[in-house]
């Protein structure tokens, strides 16, 4: 199994408006790519996914370059102005935060489509199964832009609606997913892949690391 991968997330004192997806700052923050599937097997360069992360003293934030090289999965008559439940079943790109290391089974789903489409939820996973609270409102933002060959976006999560601010050099536990494509051959890629059985990302035990780190 892979080790615990660690995302470092550089502080920013400037707030960045998350529709400015060429902001100069995030040249600043860390990249990785997600290469995965969820099974751990490589996925092709068309289906990979670039994320950028940052924090300032009022949010997270995350950018997203997806790849495009298959028809997108999309509505075709999008829902902007609230959550859109059952988002996941579409392309999108995910985020999963416990900012709580003691409690990973109680965490935040954050999820933005190459539509403008969203969702926030928060969720606990207990011995009788999944709860999933759709009420919950976390004040996230974000914005999205498609190019020929890539879907770009951010979301903004202000840290009031995931418990509190982080200290420098804190760590906070998660993973980064992304979902494209239709059946049967739809993919599920995962920095932290799960190494389930079948497609699943809720698995907090396979989480990874955000550290919150300032210069």
């Amino acid at each position: 199994m892979d080790k615990v991968k660690r995302f470092d997330l550089q502080h920013t004192d400037d707030e960045i408006p998350v529709d400015d997806l060429d902001n100069p700052i995030w040249q600043s923050a860390n990249e990785i790519e997600i290469t995965q599937y969820w099974s751990g097997k490589i996925a092709p360069h068309g289906r990979r996914l670039k994320a950028r992360g940052l924090w300032s003293d009022d949010s997270l934030y995350f950018r997203f370059e997806a790849a495009i090289d298959e028809p997108l999965v999309v509505s075709d008559v999008p829902n902007l102005a609230t959550k859109s439940v059952g988002l996941w079943e579409r392309d999108v790109c995910e985020v999963f935060i416990a900012p709580d290391t003691r409690l990973p089974h109680r965490y935040y789903e954050f999820e933005i489509a190459p539509n403008g489409e969203w969702i926030d939820v928060a969720i606990e996973i207990t011995s009788d199964g999944r709860q999933t609270d759709l009420e919950y409102a976390s004040g996230m933002t974000s914005a999205v832009r498609v190019e020929n060959d890539v879907a770009i976006s951010a979301i903004k999560i202000p840290f009031s609606g995931i418990g509190g601010m982080p200290k420098a050099g804190e760590v906070w536990l998660g993973n980064l997913f992304r979902c494209v494509g239709k059946d049967p051959g739809r993919g599920y890629l995962a920095w932290m892949p799960t190494m389930t059985a079948v497609p699943n990302f809720h698995v907090p035990e396979r989480f990874g690391q955000f550290v919150f780190t300032r210069q």
